[in-house]
Parts: C-alpha cells; structure tokens; sequence
C-alpha cells in the first residue's frame, strides 16, 4: 500500500524507528476512535456531495467503501507503517476505489481524529454519568434504610458527635451531584462541532458546517475554526472531572477500608468484592477499596500530564496525539470504579448494635452535654466546653463511660473551674447524654434529624432522577444522529463497491 503523506514534500518514507515509536503509539491510541473517525468520514462525504464538490458517481463509489469499512472489516488491518489511522483507512479505500482521493477535501487528517475524540469522549462521559447516578442511587437507598442507625461520627478518626449512618452516607451523595452537574456542563462544551474548519482557519471549498454538526448529533460549533482544531484545556477540564469524582468516591472507599478494619468492625465488605490472602488464609482483604484508591491515585497523574501536554506553543501536537488514548481510558476506568462503589455501598454490612453500643458508651457526647449546659445555666460555651472537657477526662482516668455520670459528677467538674456547682436537674443531664435525642435535637437543614434527613433524601432522589432523564436524553440523540447519518449516506450510496475495487 501508498504511504500518504510520500509525493508531497517528502521523497522517502518513515524510518523504522520512527515507525516503532511514534507511529505505533499515535495508532494503537486511535484505534479506540475508529468509529468516531469512520462517522466523520461518512458526514464530511456526505456534505460535500450536498454541495456539489465531490461529483455523485465518485461520491456514491467513496460512501460505498466507507459503508463497508465502518462495519471494520477483518481485512482492515492497520499498520504503524501506514502512518496514523487516518492514512490506514484511507490507504484501505485507496486500494479499493480511486473515489478515495476525494476524502481528503477540504480537511486536514487532524479534523478527522478531532471528531473522533470528540464523539468517543461525549459517549464516555455519558456512560461515566450513568456509574456516578448508580452509585448515587445505592448511596441514596442505603442512607434512606440506615436513616435511623446510630453512630459516632468521626472526625481525625476519632469519635466526634452523635449520627446516623444514613445521614454520614449522603456527605458522599452530594459531591456526587456537583460531579453529575460538572459533567453535564463539561458534556454541553464536548457536543460543539469542529467539523468543516479546513486546517486551522477555514476553506476555500464550500463546507456547511451547521449540516456537519447535524449529521453527527452535535448540539452546536466550536466557533473559532483555529480554537477548534487545537483545543487544550478539554482533555485537562474531562480529566479534572474524573480526578474530582474520584476523589469524592475514593474518600468514601478510605473510610470503609477502616471501618472494615478488625479494630473497627463498624463494616464488612461483600465477599465478591473482597480477596484472600494467598499465605495467611484468615484474611479478607477489601480488595475493591484499595483498587478505588490506586486508580484515583493513577488518574491525578494523568491529569498533571495532561495539563503539561497543553502547556506548549499553539498548534502543536502534544495535547492532541497524547491524550486521544489517556482521556478514553480515564473515563472507562472512573466508570467501573463508579459502578464498582456502586456495588460495594449495595453488598456492604453495617454492624449496628456495635456502632450504637460504642457511641453510648464513649464521648461522643461531650459536645451535647456542653451545649445543654449553656441553654440551661446561661453559662458561655467556653466554660461550659472546659467544665465538659475536665469531666471527659477524669472519666477516662477512672475508667468509666459518659454515661455512667451524673449530675453530681458534673457539680464535681464544675466547682474545679468555677468554684461552684451547677446544679443541673438528673433529667436534663440524662437527656444531654442520649444518642436518640441529640440526633432527633439537630433539626436544622443539612441536619442529622429524621425530618431535614428525609428532605435531604429526597432532594438527592429528584436530582439524580433528572440527571438520569437528562442522560437518556443525550444518548437517544445521539443514536438517532448516527442512525439518520448512515441512512443518508446508503441513499446517496445508490450502488455498492464496484466489483474490481472490493478486496
């Protein structure tokens, strides 16, 4: 086969190291766009021969091939030799139809894998959308059966104040749905279309761009025909997205890989998502947790690079040929590790009567035996918090519990700071040190009480429902495009590959 590119400036072809290297690496990263690039091929075919520039008879012979190369036909078989995958499809119509040399009006091989990007990428963002609602969902269904499961809750990984695992459970959900929202917005800026920019600023050849963005389901232009060939803060804004959403998920997974721990026993992970230990077979490792963590970890790297590939002069070819691989596979990957959490949250094992037996017998209540204090004497917070504080400590030094004080034991506390008692009623003080009631207590929004808990529950309910409709949406659009696309090319494909140019 031509290598294209060989005729033009260029009398030789590419060196065998450049062939091993560059060559490869460029061509094994776009072959995960082979479809993108083949819908691209078939639009920008179908435009010209609209306007008039590509004649019907070659125009109907060029749709031909292209019809049957998007089915990826076994003999097409890209070679790093051929250069990227471009000049490889081109070289496969080449040998099959003279109507080939027609491809190439009006762009640049960059405008192609461009595109490609661009529809690969939206098509990942919309799967990724549907892990984070799935993960969502089992967030929301596990906090809603929890809602009235007490617990401590745990600040620096000690136990801070009074909750309930339902309400811990949605500090998750609500990074999830500023992720969905940045990945809404982020989907609105990938769906512009760069079709029909030439090379960097347009076409003598009459391109109509608006019918292109039609043909292939997106939902406007880049405007700028130069802006939309070398963009590089995509790749770095759809890697943020998926560092951030990782991030939130992986905050999740490090807490339950704790809670799962022996000295914990708040948690305990589904077989399925655990594995054992080869050599010590008491083990059950929470396999899945630590995997959300390293894929994290492994996407921050990622997108440092992709924020290094960008920083160049325009118009260079790094932030493009580097990340058409590295943008893809971090997309895949922060979808299974989505659907992966989704699965764990579903699977995982609460244990209850341990979490609330902990919470009563340790201090998680000082900070409610403080505040009642003060509504009660009028003493202010400070003092109180230091007549609280000396009396968690002479507790823990006599090896008692909050809850096996009394008034008196407070009346104790209070005449070291203060030099007279307090003289809490036996009720108050009993009440201040239920798990039940401080919970019930915190009623204002973003709360742990049963009310402003349901209304959070709610909340999170509507708005991945709509992200979920919204995605539908998306992707039924996207399907019809493609399907009216191919349609029209077999319309104006009126006759098959001719005979001497089939393989």
């Amino acid at each position: 086969m031509e290598v294209l590119g060989i005729g033009g400036r260029l009398a030789a072809g590419p060196a065998a190291e450049l062939v091993a290297t560059a060559f490869a690496r460029e061509l094994a990263d776009e072959l995960a766009l082979f479809e993108g690039v083949s819908l691209a091929d078939l639009a920008h075919t179908v435009m010209l021969i609209e306007a008039g520039v590509i004649p019907p008879a070659a125009g109907s012979e060029l749709l031909a091939g292209l019809l049957a190369l998007h089915t990826h036909p076994p003999d097409f078989t890209p070679d790093p030799a051929l250069g990227d995958l471009v000049t490889n499809r081109e070289a496969w119509l080449a040998a099959r139809t003279p109507a080939a040399g027609w491809l190439g009006a009006g762009r640049a091989r960059r405008e192609a894998t461009t595109i490609g990007y661009r529809l690969a990428v939206r098509a990942d963002l919309l799967a990724l959308a549907g892990a984070l609602i799935e993960a969502g969902m089992a967030l929301v269904e596990r906090a809603d059966e929890h809602h009235a499961a007490l617990m401590a809750d745990y600040t620096y990984l000690q136990p801070a104040q009074p909750t309930s695992l339902g309400h811990y459970l949605l500090t998750f959900a609500y990074p999830l749905l500023r992720d969905l929202d940045r990945l809404q917005a982020l989907y609105r800026r990938t769906n512009l279309s760069p079709a029909g920019c030439g090379s960097v600023n347009g076409s003598r050849l009459p391109q109509d761009r608006a019918r292109l963005a039609d043909l292939l389901g997106f939902d406007g232009l880049v405007q700028h025909a130069r802006d939309a060939m070398w963009q590089p803060d995509g790749p770095i804004e759809t890697l943020a997205l998926v560092v951030a959403a990782l991030v939130n998920l992986d905050r999740l997974a490090e807490d339950l890989q704790i809670f799962a721990t022996a000295e914990f026993d708040l948690v305990e992970l589904a077989d399925s998502h655990a594995r054992t230990s080869v050599i010590m077979p008491q083990k059950k490792n929470p396999y899945a947790l630590a995997y959300v963590r390293g894929v994290a970890n492994d996407m921050i790297g990622a997108l440092a690079a992709a924020a290094a590939l960008g920083r160049t002069p325009s118009g260079q070819m790094d932030n493009r040929v580097f990340t058409y691989g590295s943008v893809p596979r971090a997309l895949e990957a922060a979808t299974g590790v989505a659907s992966l959490m989704a699965g764990v949250l579903r699977g995982l094992r609460f244990n209850a009567p341990l979490a609330a037996s902990r919470l009563a017998n340790g201090f998680a209540m000082a900070t409610d035996l403080a505040e009642v204090i003060v509504l009660e004497t009028g003493l202010d917070f400070r003092t109180a918090h230091r007549i609280v504080g000396r009396l968690v400590r002479e507790a823990i030094a006599a090896e008692r519990s909050l809850r096996d004080l009394t008034s008196a034991d407070l009346d104790t506390a209070a005449m070291a700071v203060l030099n007279r008692p307090l003289h809490l009623a036996g009720a108050i003080f009993a009440a201040a040190l239920d798990p039940a009631s401080a919970v019930a207590a915190r009623q204002g929004p973003g709360g742990a009480a049963p009310e402003p808990l349901a209304a959070m529950l709610t909340e999170c309910r509507t708005a991945l429902t709509a992200y979920a409709a919204w995605r539908e949406g998306a992707a039924a659009h996207i399907a019809a495009a493609e399907a009216a696309l191919l349609r029209r090319a077999q319309e104006l494909c009126s006759n098959p590959l001719s005979p001497q140019y089939r393989a």
